[in-house]
């Protein structure tokens, strides 16, 4: 084709986002040459406290923004086509079950073809899991491709009718120069969050949402004050659970044994003040936060949820668990606290890993990779619009 390639990265989120907030945004700032990259969101008029757009700005990608006025507004319809047609947008590139119908409902009005990357569904509400998810399921059959952050995702698609070679496993990948510790820096950090000296911090980072269980990680930790009273956990996040994880953590870890931090862009920061980092999960789909503590040399006990697994081996990289128990979390938690050899070797093995297989280059090159083959499947400018959507 002639002239750069244009994908437009369409997402509606709320609020500060998560994870694949950052993998559209750094992914549209270390897009090749050739491909330009525009990442637009749905925002609603009542989320006073959407800040994706700030951090667009930050990294200086194209950034724009579709105001929705309810959840039907009709007039994002309107600025989406136009967007597309005075950008010359050739791919939508989609990330929800909102913008999924959206991306398929341009492929029929304008010459683009449609993308999908299924990051996952965990949403906790009730017409989220019996209507919105069933339905993102069937949406995502019809796509050319559909990029699946995790084998089990993949595999969940592939259940609900997906044809296997349209569905591609593209794992998240981490900038890990830009994720780096210093040692150095460790004394600092702790002395400014409130830590004493001889204390162990257990760390996690997360929404403060239903399939966090940040319950579960609370009560593992309670377990293991009786014979380690000098342990304290942070966790770093805010949702709908703030009040009730608040309350537990009062009776379960009273005084400055259980800091709720709230929402902070520090990862790098926080990390230098962690001994370890636990993700307590009952789902994911490939957990960034589990990327950001490899990369950060920070030993890991995981829950076996989502792709967590498909980017930390067990035993190698890290200490991976069954879901759902606290006891068997506990116990994880203080095998890696009672072996230090081990955990640094482990330690090792996960740095090397983002700096190769995880790396946010590797993860860019394969999917600018299924940019290019979609780019095939273009309408010739001049010809008429195809009666159906891609397949």
């Amino acid at each position: 084709m002639n002239g750069p390639l244009r994908v437009l990265e369409l997402r509606s989120a709320c609020g500060a986002g998560g994870g694949p907030e950052k993998t559209i945004i750094l992914g549209a700032k270390n897009a090749t040459p050739g491909i330009e990259v525009t990442v637009c969101y749905i925002r609603d008029v009542r989320d006073g406290a959407f800040s994706v757009g700030d951090r667009a700005r930050q990294y200086g990608v194209d950034y724009v923004e579709v105001v929705e006025r309810g959840s039907f507004d009709r007039g994002v319809w309107s600025a989406l086509r136009d967007i597309v047609r005075t950008r010359g947008i050739d791919i939508v590139h989609a990330h929800d079950y909102k913008t999924d119908l959206l991306a398929l409902l341009l492929g029929r009005a304008e010459r683009i073809v449609p993308l999908a990357t299924a990051h996952g569904w965990t949403g906790h509400s009730g017409r989220e899991r019996r209507l919105y998810y069933p339905l993102d399921k069937q949406l995502l059959r019809r796509f050319p491709v559909t990029i699946a952050v995790s084998s089990e995702i993949r595999s969940e698609l592939i259940r609900k009718g997906a044809d296997p070679g349209r569905v591609r496993v593209v794992l998240n990948g981490i900038d890990h120069r830009a994720f780096r510790r210093d040692r150095s820096s460790e004394q600092r950090v702790r002395a400014d969050l409130g830590i004493r000296p001889g204390d162990i911090v257990i760390g996690s980072i997360g929404r403060l949402e239903p399939q966090k269980r940040f319950d579960l990680l609370i009560e593992a930790c309670a377990a293991l004050r009786e014979r380690w009273p000098r342990l304290r956990l942070l966790i770093a996040g805010e949702g709908s659970l703030r009040g009730e994880l608040k309350a537990l953590a009062q009776r379960r870890l009273p005084g400055p044994a259980c800091q709720l931090l709230g929402h902070r862009a520090d990862v790098v920061h926080l990390h230098h003040a962690f001994d370890f980092y636990v993700q307590s999960s009952d789902y994911e789909g490939t957990p960034n936060s589990v990327l950001e503590a490899m990369a950060l040399e920070t030993p890991i006990v995981a829950t076996d949820a989502g792709g967590t697994s498909d980017i930390l081996r067990l035993d190698l990289d890290g200490l991976i668990v069954p879901c759902g128990d606290p006891r068997v979390l506990a116990t994880a938690i203080e095998r890696a606290l009672t072996q230090p050899g081990p955990a640094a070797a482990r330690v090792r093995s996960a740095h090397r890993r983002v700096e190769t297989t995880l790396s946010f280059d590797r993860r860019m090159a394969a999917v600018e990779g299924i940019y290019m083959e979609l780019a095939a499947r273009l309408p010739r400018r001049g010809l008429p619009l195809p009666s159906e959507e891609c397949a």
